[in-house]
């Protein structure tokens, strides 16, 4: 397919450029994947549509697979320097008991925990690091537009930003820009959808010194908050059924209040924190997988290829994942400036199936553990699999390291 975009452009172009691969999304995924093909020699350009890296409420959870990843990097010192806490459990609490989704603590990793960092610190620490290396070139605030494709091959892009429409030509194009991805919707790719039976409400709290650490759940009848320590303060999910924002957000800020507390009463002392909606972030839940992650010139990973659940907050890992077997791929065919479509479709199948396996693992956490609180209807209890010895570590070594090791070469 030829379109009317490739060589006779609708708009005044400031300047053209070229790089063997423009990577679009200045998110985990994009930037440990500009990070790694500098480190190779690669010229690559980063995309970002914005003009820094702070968005509120983005996950802030770096798992072992990605702390291992960092160590092979020599990175890893260096990135724990950085203010941050440890999750080293992830419980839930009920009325009636208390049950260890999660325990860190027995995998075999030099980092037996969750790492919870501010992803704006993530971000600006692996950019810093590329920018050592002279095949790096970072551009903020560019707004990807146009893919620019001739006889049925994705050559580049054009984007808007710095006063006018700029282009960069590129051997691989990537689209690592999240679960709105502009390169997904540009380049007519299709996903499978599920249906979470959840949305999420995210909202901060002052943190109190005994308020304890790490991460936990509070499940009562009809409703689920989740805790992410995040230093001095709590990050809070509160979890409704789908589509239920709407209603939520009629009956008031003062119901949703005295709800949170009813959760959890020890926020009663600090709930007043809590003024106004706009303190108040919507999520919409989705979970999807694209059928082909690739056309000729162009390749999804992360959050564009697979929206996943924020149950376990592995999004993040898994998009780093992809990251590290992109660039262990591609690095080869980059500097031999030739790309072939079987390139990009063993990217995919490397990492398809791991993908589809915590998918499954999370539809299954929200069928059996969260979809029967929402639903209100029977005193709940996790279910009886989660206390079995023999299957005590899975959840741990599914969240923390995923379902297949992911090493730099």
């Amino acid at each position: 397919m030829t379109t009317d975009i490739l060589t006779n452009p609708a708009h005044e172009i400031v300047d053209v450029k070229t790089t063997d691969c423009c990577v679009v999304g200045g998110g985990p995924a994009g930037t440990v994947l500009a990070l790694l093909l500098a480190r190779q020699g690669v010229s690559v350009t980063l995309l970002e549509a914005h003009k820094d890296f702070d968005r509120d409420f983005r996950g802030d959870t770096i798992h072992p697979s990605v702390m291992e990843i960092m160590e092979e990097l020599g990175l890893s010192d260096r990135l724990l320097q950085l203010p941050h806490t440890k999750m080293r459990q992830i419980q839930i609490k009920t009325p009636q008991d208390t049950v260890t989704l999660a325990d860190f603590s027995h995998l075999k990793t030099r980092y037996p925990y969750i790492t919870m960092l501010p992803q704006v610190k993530f971000l600006e620490f692996i950019t810093q690091e590329a920018q050592k290396y002279p095949t790096f070139h970072l551009v903020m605030g560019a707004n990807v537009q146009e893919l620019i494709e001739e006889e049925g091959v994705i050559k580049g892009i054009r984007y808007r930003g710095g006063g006018g429409w700029h282009e960069i030509r590129a051997i691989l194009t990537v689209g690592a820009d999240g679960r709105h991805s502009r390169l997904r919707q540009l380049g007519n790719f299709t996903a499978t959808e599920t249906s979470p039976p959840m949305d999420v409400l995210w909202f901060r709290l002052p943190r109190q010194p005994e308020d304890g650490e790490g991460g936990m759940g509070r499940f009562t009848l009809g409703h689920l908050i989740a805790m992410l320590d995040r230093g001095d303060e709590w990050q809070m999910a509160y979890v409704i059924p789908k589509g239920g924002y709407q209603k939520l957000r009629a009956t008031g800020l003062e119901a949703l209040k005295k709800s949170i507390v009813e959760i959890v009463p020890e926020l009663e002392n600090r709930i007043h924190h809590l003024q106004d909606w706009s303190q108040v972030a919507f999520l919409s839940v989705e979970s999807n997988l694209v059928k082909r992650w690739y056309r000729p010139g162009l390749l999804l990973i992360g959050d564009a290829a697979h929206i996943m659940s924020p149950v376990g907050g592995v999004g993040i890992n898994y998009a780093i994942q992809d990251a590290v077997v992109a660039a262990n791929v591609l690095t080869k065919p980059l500097q031999n400036h030739h790309v072939k479509l079987s390139d990009l479709a063993k990217v995919q199948r490397r990492r398809e199936l791991p993908t589809r396996i915590i998918q499954g693992f999370q539809t299954f956490v929200q069928k059996r553990v969260l979809a029967p609180v929402l639903a209100a209807d029977s005193t709940f209890q996790p279910p009886a699999l989660l206390r079995l010895p023999i299957l005590r570590d899975l959840p741990a070594r599914l969240i923390a390291l995923g379902v297949f090791p992911v090493h730099v070469h």
